[in-house]
């Protein structure tokens, strides 16, 4: 069962991340240009370190 909540969050954190990507260039004014893939993947980095830890917290108390 376990496997199916990181299965579910990491495809929630994926829309989440590129939702949270656009807001980030919309206020920017501009797009990122070759740093896109890089922003993007510390926000989901970041994400998915603090989801999967409390999943695993939720999981095993």
């Amino acid at each position: 069962m376990q496997y199916i909540y990181y299965t579910i969050a990491a495809i929630v954190l994926y829309f989440l991340s590129d939702w949270i990507l656009v807001m980030i260039e919309k206020k920017r004014g501009k797009q990122f240009e070759q740093q896109r893939s890089l922003v993007f993947l510390v926000i989901i980095m970041v994400l998915a370190v603090s989801t999967f830890k409390a999943i695993e917290l939720l999981v095993n108390s």
